[in-house]
């Protein structure tokens, strides 16, 4: 725990250092309000990655002088991240770094952690026993493909205030609770303070958007995420595989159902944005009931309701993980049983048929 609350600390002060400090970051501001996937009616800064970034590195500093027989494993994974981090940031102060070359740092930031810190998928496990993967040549094409992979799936649900935070910090914390289960000091503490870091920019960012996460964040978050999973799994065999599946589903899950709809139905490219993920149908078609009215200050509060929405969810798949992460059969269940209600609530809004439960009107 003093790694979170040190990590907030930090995270909390910087955050509110670069919001107070806005004219510093002039190429940094969010204007584009006619994209598809923007919902916000004025300036913001999306460099919340950079505190963040900037938080973990102070507090592992710290760490790493409270446990030194953790420093070079915080040492080496910060190394890795920073990777992912780079290309994110700059796409947020320059707009000019592609997704592509985004999704290759990442994944260069993956084949380091595979040889740095042997972060690597050896093993798949079944109800009944295990397989192991033992090949480099399918391991490290897999290793490299699920945590690029999920880096990329935290920027794409980055869609609303708070949104990939809470869902981040959510696994963070599960990932911290099932590494104290099994004693591993150095996935604790990492993902406590990467936990206490996104909770420190959340309260700027939540619920009036105050600052964004912007790619910078959501790829460092998403790549740690990716990573710590990943080190748990190999370094503690009696946690399950489809643990760390079961976790970080919902992003994932996301990415490759947009994908499919992006290529299949609508016959695009994969990469090319819009504005139909679940979360922006909730908001369009669920929120948008909910408060009626066309303004800035009902656009901020539609934003704000749409989360909330989405942490239910995430967790509809985070809370058993968390439970069962040793049991390999029930946390297969709880896949596929996310992945029909994803298909199905989808399938009711995109048509227009919400399930009425899911709207609670208000009156302004």
């Amino acid at each position: 725990m003093f790694s979170f609350l040190v990590s907030f600390a930090f995270s909390a002060l910087l955050t509110l250092l670069v919001i107070k400090q806005v004219g510093l970051h002039g190429p940094a501001l969010d204007a584009d309000f006619a994209a598809v996937q923007k919902v916000h009616s004025h300036n913001v800064a999306r460099i919340g990655g950079l505190p963040i970034f900037l938080a973990v590195v102070l507090t592992a500093a710290i760490s790493m002088w409270r446990v030194p027989t953790i420093a070079l494993w915080l040492l080496s994974l910060l190394l890795c991240s920073s990777i992912a981090f780079l290309g994110g940031i700059l796409e947020d102060y320059t707009g000019k770094v592609s997704a592509s070359w985004r999704l290759l740092l990442t994944m260069a930031a993956a084949l380091l952690g595979y040889f740095l810190i042997d972060a690597k998928l050896t093993r798949i496990d079944f109800p009944f026993g295990s397989l192991p993967l033992q090949y480099v040549w399918l391991v490290l094409p897999l290793t490299v493909l699920a945590v690029a992979g999920i880096a990329n799936a935290v920027n794409i649900i980055d869609g609303f205030n708070g949104l990939a935070s809470v869902v981040s910090i959510c696994m963070l914390i599960s990932l911290a609770y099932v590494a104290a289960q099994v004693g591993d000091v150095f996935v604790v503490v990492a993902a406590l303070m990467v936990a206490g870091a996104t909770a420190g920019f959340l309260i700027w960012n939540y619920p009036v958007g105050l600052i964004f996460l912007g790619d910078g964040g959501a790829y460092f978050l998403g790549f740690m995420l990716g990573e710590l999973a990943l080190l748990l799994v190999v370094r503690n065999p009696q946690v399950s595989t489809w643990y760390a599946v079961l976790l970080l589903i919902y992003p994932a899950f996301e990415t490759i159902f947009s994908a499919y709809r992006r290529m299949f139905v609508r016959g695009k490219s994969p990469t090319m944005p819009d504005g139909i993920h679940l979360h922006s149908l909730i908001f369009r078609r669920i929120v948008q009931w909910t408060v009626g009215r066309k303004d800035a200050r009902a656009l901020m509060r539609r934003n704000a309701l749409t989360s909330p929405y989405l942490w239910m969810f995430s967790l509809m798949a985070v809370i058993p993980a968390t439970v069962f992460w040793r049991n390999t059969g029930v946390l297969i269940f709880f896949c596929l049983l996310f992945i029909v209600s994803y298909v199905w609530l989808y399938a009711r809004i995109v048509r227009f048929k919400a399930p009425r439960w899911l709207i609670w009107r208000k009156k302004d």
